[in-house]
């Protein structure tokens, strides 16, 4: 704006500057035409009068044939001032008298000789002099008759002609052109510098201010505003001025609520969403699709949408994926697809992926996007693995429903008659003694119940719901109490489970049933990569900080092939050509994640496989 108002300077002093020259050029033509012409004019009837004079005196002495006084007035003629020469010729043009003697009996020859009216003309005389030339004819008349014949046939006498200087009258001519000239610049200048101090003043200083505040207004100050005094036209623009921005303001706040709104709502979607333009650019993420690539506090808004998931500079090659862009483009209608997305620190995710079509009109224009819904397969894992746990607490609530209450009830019975029995016994020891195998078949029913007790404990203690903190969990224990429970499954399909723990205790922070629940998936996923039986070793130790624990088997073993997908959701490829869940691996691993742990896998082809669980070590400072 300020380039504005320089601009406006500039154009007006142009256009001020540019008027008051071509005024002055047309004044200076218009006054020098008007100005010689009336000179001309003036200069021609002061010749005119004088020559009438001249011509009285001149018919005065020819009439009384004085020749040497017609002389004398022509010599005494031409000495005036401003005057270069006076002569008079024959119709011939031939000179008789002159102011100059050298002149007589010269011919002269011109347009003029022949006139018969009183002509008054700038031209060069015969000396190539500039002069304003005086040209009277002086006609014949009755009295001349005598001597020049009739006027019928000699209409004209001679021809007076008198020279004024031209370069005088010029002078005087350009010198008060000159002096009306200065005169009009110094009115048009005292104009011009009124007419600047009065833009400037009240034309543009308004304009100044309204383009500061148009800056402002540009650059995000809503709240500019502008005071222009006055109730001109400038005051009342500057009223618009104010009531634009006002207006200009409450839109953009209405706006921003709409865009807060809007992305709260998509950032309260638990799955990622993203919508992308035809040029792949991310127009519009929320909170869980950034917490999803690794960078929650990168905006991504305005980046490539391969860069955001894949890594990548340039598109996805199609050989490669399917891209879900050039599907939508392609189709127009919805499809899914699972995926591994690449996060910020090089890890990956697994996703499962949701895309549609959006169509939008954008300046008059229709266009398609793409709108993409991003589901962690992960949290999907957590959430079968937590629906697991719930049903797990459902039916461990039954069984003890169902079977511990009454065993504990039976046991509590049992040693009730125990007890009745033995008091009998001693009140009686003289008269009689009871059995010996009712006693051993009391102890057997004791022990019984009680195995079945432990087992209800431990599925209990297997299914129980996180408490959402961790806890202290002795690992080996808890290997000890799911080794029990598959034990029957283990003499079925004729596996021998071996342990091997050090001494020192194996203990972790971390949720006891969700530690149980790793265990048993690791058991369990040995044996299915024993059909056929086989050998399952498990050891434990604490290397450098950490709880290690091995789960060695001498199976099928993985392919290579299989080996990098065996963590993927819902990847199965049991060796008892069972079609599990896939949800076994990726389950432990979001368990061991949740500990700041690892696992790690080992496997050969046609010998076995080892998983590697490691989990920081249970101290005062994790403790902490």
């Amino acid at each position: 704006m300020n380039r504005l108002v320089r601009n406006l300077n500039y154009k007006f002093t142009l256009a001020t500057i540019s008027g008051f020259v071509i005024s002055s050029l047309v004044f200076f033509g218009l006054f020098l035409t008007f100005y010689q012409s009336e000179l001309e004019e003036e200069r021609s009837q002061a010749a005119l009068d004088v020559n009438n004079l001249l011509q009285s005196s001149l018919e005065n002495a020819m009439l009384k044939r004085d020749l040497e006084g017609l002389a004398i007035i022509v010599k005494r003629l031409g000495q005036q001032t401003n005057i270069n020469s006076v002569m008079i010729i024959n119709p011939k043009g031939r000179v008789r008298f002159s102011s100059h003697p050298g002149h007589i009996d010269k011919i002269l020859n011109g347009e003029w000789i022949n006139v018969l009216q009183p002509q008054t003309n700038f031209l060069q005389n015969e000396q190539g002099v500039e002069v304003l030339r005086s040209i009277k004819p002086v006609h014949n008349k009755p009295k001349c008759q005598e001597c020049h014949g009739l006027v019928d046939k000699n209409p004209v006498n001679g021809i007076l002609l008198v020279d004024y200087d031209a370069s005088s009258i010029r002078h005087k001519a350009r010198n008060t052109t000159l002096i009306l000239m200065g005169a009009g610049a110094l009115i048009v200048i005292i104009n011009l510098l009124g007419g600047w101090w009065f833009i400037r003043r009240f034309i543009l200083q308004s304009v100044n201010t309204l383009s500061h505040a148009s800056h402002s207004l540009a650059n995000g100050q809503l709240d500019t505003r502008v005071e222009l005094p006055g109730n001109d036209e400038l005051s009342v623009l500057g009223e618009t001025f104010n009531l634009m921005a006002s207006n200009l303001q409450s839109s953009m706040r209405k706006l921003e609520e709409e865009q807060i709104f809007l992305q709260a709502m998509v950032d309260a979607i638990p799955d990622g969403l993203r919508i992308i333009d035809d040029n792949y650019n991310m127009l519009l993420v929320n909170q869980a699709f950034r917490e999803q690539t690794g960078c929650a506090g990168q905006l991504w808004v305005g980046e490539k949408c391969y860069v955001a998931t894949q890594g990548r500079d340039t598109p996805c090659p199609s050989e490669l994926m399917n891209c879900t862009l050039k599907e939508i483009q392609k189709t127009g209608k919805p499809f899914k697809v699972i995926r591994r997305h690449h996060q910020c620190d090089g890890s990956f995710l697994d996703v499962e992926i949701f895309a549609a079509p959006m169509d939008i009109v954008e300046n008059g224009v229709e266009k398609t996007l793409l709108v993409e819904s991003i589901r962690d397969l992960s949290q999907e894992v957590r959430f079968t693995h937590e629906q697991r746990l719930s049903e797990l607490g459902r039916l461990a609530a039954n069984v003890a429903h169902e079977i511990y209450n009454p065993m504990s009830s039976m046991k509590l019975a049992l040693n009730s008659l125990n007890k009745t029995l033995e008091n009998e016994r001693r009140a009686h020891s003289d008269k009689e003694r009871r059995s010996p195998e009712i006693s051993s078949y009391l102890d057997v029913a004791s022990k019984s119940m009680e195995q079945c007790i432990n087992m209800t404990e431990r599925l209990l203690r297997l299914s129980a719901t996180p408490l959402g903190q961790q806890e202290l969990v002795d690992i080996h224990k808890a290997i000890k109490d799911i080794l029990c429970l598959v034990k029957w499954d283990a003499e079925q399909s004729s596996i021998e489970v071996t342990e091997s723990f050090s001494d020192q205790p194996l203990r972790c922070f971390a949720s006891e049933s969700e530690m149980r629940m790793l265990i048993l998936n690791l058991v369990q996923n040995a044996f299915h990569a024993m059909p056929s039986g086989g050998q399952l070793k498990i050891t434990g130790t604490v290397e450098e900080g950490m709880v290690v624990v091995r789960f060695e088997d001498n199976g099928i073993g993985i392919s290579e092939e299989n080996l990098m997908s065996i963590f993927m959701p819902f990847f199965s490829r049991r060796a008892d050509n069972i079609h599990g869940t896939g949800l076994g691996l990726p389950i432990s691993q979001a368990i061991v994640k949740s500990c700041e742990g690892s696992l790690e896998v080992k496997s050969e082809l046609g010998i076995g496989s080892c998983f590697i669980l490691k989990i920081p070590e249970a101290s005062i400072e994790r403790l902490k």
